[in-house]
């Protein structure tokens, strides 16, 4: 039988568990509960029951497989190692050891769940064909991965790619996330673009159509740009320019061949990359060769696909 692997992506809510073959083509995927309860202790021991019952009912023996690689929503050392993971209640520790075990000693690797999925998307989505590229994630934050030579990036502790937090807006006063004031993810990601809007609005007393929206989303804003609203129009282009700033910023850096955008904001399509792909191009005048601004194309799945990449080096 020709040999297997596993791809699992560990999320707050689901674990997300694919079987591939070794060529990419997904053979099952399905997900079950995240148990965050007593400090997530239940989380590794439920993917690993999974993970054997699923391979009987397909008649395939856990030798049959190279190995699973994983997903974490925090950030991951190369041997593993995680100083915490907030988002699923575990502290220091390496669950891939432990998930190893639990799987009666199948190799495994794991990685930060946005590096994963960049990962999956040069395999198997938007990236295809490239060998250097950064996956944007714009969701309620900024996330990011980066892919080097077909290998992730993680950097010396495991905070290569938190391209949500690079600063790009002076005089700041409200802090992010994560402690620091004028982060991209304040002005880029969902929660950022409806922010940027309702500032202009309130400084700008000209009508637009966003007025008249009660509970302001990032999806109103970009749809009333599409439709032509000015002020909607003129929101969008300030959160789009920061984006493209902090893009170019990268390229001046590492010069990647392909910036692929997912997460729920890229549901907007070309409408979006196009303007990004403006500011990058104008903003970083010595790259001469682009880098291109495609969409991202696996959606949720991606960091399935990345993680059963990951295991196969």
């Amino acid at each position: 039988m020709d040999r297997k692997c596993i791809g699992i992506d560990i999320g707050g809510t689901t674990v997300k568990i694919g079987i591939f073959t070794t060529e990419g083509e997904i053979l099952k995927k399905w997900e079950i509960p995240t148990r965050r309860e007593e400090g997530g202790k239940n989380i590794l021991g439920d993917i690993a029951e999974s993970v054997k019952e699923t391979a009987k009912e397909m008649n395939i023996a856990l030798s049959d497989f190279v190995g699973a690689g994983m997903g974490l929503p925090g950030p991951v050392e190369p041997d593993g190692h995680i100083p915490f993971c907030v988002n699923l209640g575990w502290k220091e520790g390496n669950p891939q050891e432990e998930l190893s075990s639990l799987l009666d000693g199948m190799p495994v690797k794991s990685g930060n769940d946005a590096n994963v999925a960049a990962l999956g998307e040069m395999w198997r989505g938007g990236g295809i064909g490239f060998k250097n590229l950064v996956m944007v994630t714009l969701g309620t934050g900024v996330g990011g991965g980066i892919i080097l030579n077909e290998k992730i990036w993680p950097g010396m502790q495991g905070v290569g790619g938190e391209i949500g937090h690079i600063h790009v807006v002076e005089g700041e006063q409200e802090s992010c996330n994560c402690g620091g004031k004028g982060c991209l993810e304040q002005v880029a990601s969902a929660t950022g673009i409806v922010r940027v809007a309702k500032r202009r609005l309130a400084a700008d007393p000209g009508a637009s159509s966003l007025r008249e929206i009660k509970d302001l989303t990032a999806k109103d804003v970009l749809d009333e740009a599409k439709k032509g609203d000015a002020l909607a129009l003129e929101s969008l282009e300030i959160s789009c320019r920061y984006l493209g700033w902090a893009l170019a910023s990268i390229t001046m850096v590492l010069d990647p061949e392909a910036y692929i955008i997912g997460g729920g904001v890229s549901k907007a399509g070309t409408f979006l990359t196009e303007k990004i792909q403006k500011y990058h191009d104008e903003l970083s005048p010595m790259a001469t060769r682009k880098a291109k601004v495609v969409l991202a194309e696996l959606g949720n799945d991606a960091g399935i696909y990345g993680a059963a990449r990951l295991i196969l080096g």
